[in-house]
């Protein structure tokens, strides 16, 4: 059997999260401090530490069959990739910045001004889409300085929590696209590779399913059963099971964690008692 080769990025936050997917997803991982590259024990995958920017042209050329890499730069260095998965982490905004004093309407008071980004091709396609030019000033790294050393007039970089921002007298104006970490296929993966792909995708997909959901377990009089189970968003069915208290049961189902607190205080409304929730590690279906 063929290894398929999945890159990730070699440090920060999406490493760890890119690891702990792909633990979560049952994949041992034998990687040591600073290694460019590991195998997995149990699994035929051979993981690639690189830096981020380098992973689009690396599925571009083949190198590697697979990536865990954020968005943007796909949209920025690969728009021709194909994205199988979203994964839900690193979630982020590539978005517009401009110092607190300046007075901002709409891209339009853009036009002609210099902008500091390390994201230069989508910084042109989205004021192309506007009937809008500017100077572009390409750099890597510290772009929210720009403005105030005097480089820029504006910046566009990827913003989470805005607090770098807000440190550097900026304000965000203008979102261009959201972005998160993708699973993201090489165009020159081979056939033996893309039945691993298929058997890694149902894995993560699994894990994905049960990180947004809650188990959980509740105690209903049988004469509100009808009521509480009207309330469940379930897969198929709530499971329904006779306590040895006579007129009760225990109904047991899957809600959605997004909508979690809410729908429990519905069920409590309609009669449902010693409400239990448990976490779900997989979810097959």
């Amino acid at each position: 059997m063929s290894t398929l080769k999945i890159a990730i990025q070699k440090s920060g936050r999406l490493n760890e999260d890119s690891i702990q997917i792909l633990k979560d997803a049952g994949i041992s991982i034998n990687n040591g401090i600073d290694q460019l590259k590991a195998e997995a024990s149990n699994f035929p995958l051979e993981v690639l530490y690189l830096r981020n920017s380098d992973i689009p042209q690396y599925l571009i050329d083949g190198v590697v069959d697979i990536a865990i890499v954020g968005d943007n730069l796909l949209v920025e260095k690969g728009k021709n990739i194909e994205v199988i998965q979203k994964l839900g982490f690193s979630k982020c905004k590539v978005s517009i910045a401009v110092p607190k004093t300046f007075q901002y309407n709409s891209i339009q008071d853009l036009e002609g001004l210099r902008v500091a980004t390390s994201y230069p091709n989508t910084v042109i396609d989205f004021c192309k889409s506007k009937g809008v030019t500017v100077d572009i000033h390409q750099i890597s790294g510290s772009v929210e300085i720009a403005p105030n050393i005097g480089l820029a007039d504006a910046i566009v970089d990827i913003v989470s929590s805005g607090s770098t921002l807000f440190k550097n007298n900026l304000k965000e104006v203008e979102v261009i696209f959201k972005s998160e970490a993708v699973l993201a296929v090489s165009p020159k993966v081979s056939a033996d590779s893309q039945k691993i792909i298929d058997t890694l995708k149902f894995r993560i997909e699994s894990v994905l399913r049960a990180r947004k959901s809650k188990y959980i377990l509740m105690n209903v009089p049988n004469d509100k059963i009808e009521a509480v189970s009207s309330i469940l968003p379930v897969l198929k069915s709530a499971t329904v099971m006779p306590l040895a208290q006579e007129g009760w049961s225990s109904v047991h189902t899957v809600i959605d964690k997004d909508t979690f607190w809410e729908v429990i205080d519905q069920l409590k409304a309609a009669g449902a008692e010693g409400i239990l929730v448990c976490p779900i590690e997989k979810m097959v279906l």
